[in-house]
């Protein structure tokens, strides 16, 4: 997408905006099942939670992606977005064994993260087939919330209890069909990874029934000018061989899975936004714009940067501002940072916005949520209208005439 093409969407549809491109959601899947070709059964599962606009579920669907969900709602959208149950994996965290069984009468692949819901369900449906979640104990990730590998995480079953895990196993008769990992997001060093995958190829010893090994995800993207990323085809080198390898000690020929979110999306995502305010003091030049962290709440949860681009004055000499948005407290998109000389009503444009942005947004402040636009084949379709005040009103209930005081 150009700039042009760009403040075309911002005039049609309004601000602020969520853009996506088509192309490059399509390239990044492309990207990673190349990396991966000489492994025969690979697949790929799209992390949903990271932008789950059904528009995008089906774009993945129709290139043959399944998802990895982690709640029964996203099971939901996956079902009415048209995937197949079979194709729909079902990560959960600290979920009841209630819904856990509501997600299983709908078909989907269950995998569990912890050995007291394990047994209960082990003990009620001996007969699913069910993946177990490993924590491999090793550290991986840009920032603590998004490193969920750790010996302190919340996520999944350490394998130091593996011994204990197994025991369960025996008793309820439980058909284990795969494992899973996750080390966490931005991963830097592909020797971690693959250091964490020889941990999952030693619990997957303990089990003779898998069908697959799922490896997570994590890759880190590109997040300005001459970034660090995963190096995907180096990765797919070493990984596939040594993945082919375990298959045959294994002696079977099991499903490799990856669950990509930000690697697929990430950088197909712009967000727009419309410069109110140019604010001088006596020490900085604030740009405040017409939304906040209500719509991008990354850089004041994570510290993320997203380069941030005047799409309206592309070529004009560069300034310094602090952009900053209009939620009542601090709220801060980026400090001193050079920008194209920026003017009231210039259009601003936040790179790598597609993943945990638009799926993180709020209603804080009581604001409305932005819409989001799929640029597709030169065009832009609208998959998401902007909210109204009828939207912040629905599901509330006023209170009832004789209770006014």
């Amino acid at each position: 997408m150009q700039p042009k093409d760009l403040l075309q969407l911002s005039e049609q549809f309004g601000s602020p905006i969520y853009v996506y491109d088509a192309d490059k959601i399509k390239s990044q899947y492309n990207r990673l099942t190349k990396a991966f070709s000489k492994v025969e059964k690979l697949r790929i599962n799209y992390a949903m939670k990271a932008l789950s606009n059904i528009a995008i579920l089906q774009l993945l669907e129709e290139m043959g992606s399944g998802l990895d969900t982690v709640s029964i709602q996203e099971v939901q959208l996956g079902l009415h977005a048209g995937y197949a149950p079979e194709r729909i994996f079902y990560t959960p965290n600290g979920v009841s064994l209630e819904e856990i069984e509501e997600v299983n009468a709908l078909g989907v692949q269950i995998n569990i993260d912890n050995l007291s819901i394990l047994e209960q369900f082990g003990a009620k449906h001996p007969n699913v087939p069910v993946c177990i979640r490993i924590n491999p104990h090793v550290m991986a990730g840009g920032n603590e919330n998004i490193s969920v590998g750790h010996i302190d995480s919340k996520f999944g079953i350490s394998v130091h209890q593996l011994p204990h895990l197994v025991r369960i196993v025996e008793n309820t008769k439980m058909n284990i069909i795969g494992i899973h990992m996750h080390t966490g997001s931005d991963i830097l060093d592909i020797e971690v990874f693959l250091y964490a995958a020889e941990i999952l190829f030693d619990a997957a010893r303990n089990f003779k029934n898998l069908e697959f090994l799922d490896f997570g995800s994590g890759f880190k993207v590109p997040y300005k000018k001459d970034d660090i990323e995963t190096d995907i085809e180096e990765l797919g080198k070493k990984l596939s061989k040594r993945f082919n390898e375990f298959c045959t000690e294994y002696g079977k020929n099991l499903t490799l899975i990856f669950e990509p979110g930000k690697f697929l999306v990430s950088e197909a995502g712009q967000f727009l936004a419309k410069v109110n305010v140019i604010k001088q003091t006596t020490s900085t030049v604030f740009a405040g714009i017409d939304s906040g962290f209500n719509h991008l709440i990354r850089p004041m949860f994570y510290g993320s940067q997203h380069v941030i681009e005047n799409i309206s004055n592309p070529k004009g000499k560069e300034r310094f501002y602090s952009v900053v948005g209009y939620i009542c407290e601090t709220d801060t998109f980026a400090n001193n940072r050079r920008i194209a000389e920026l003017k009231e009503g210039d259009i601003l444009s936040f790179k790598n916005a597609g993943a945990y942005c638009y799926s993180m947004a709020s209603n804080y402040n009581s604001r409305y949520k932005p819409a989001e636009v799929l640029w597709m084949n030169g065009q832009g379709h609208l998959i998401r209208a902007h909210e109204t005040f009828e939207d912040l009103l629905k599901n509330q209930i006023p209170l009832p005439v004789k209770a006014k005081v």
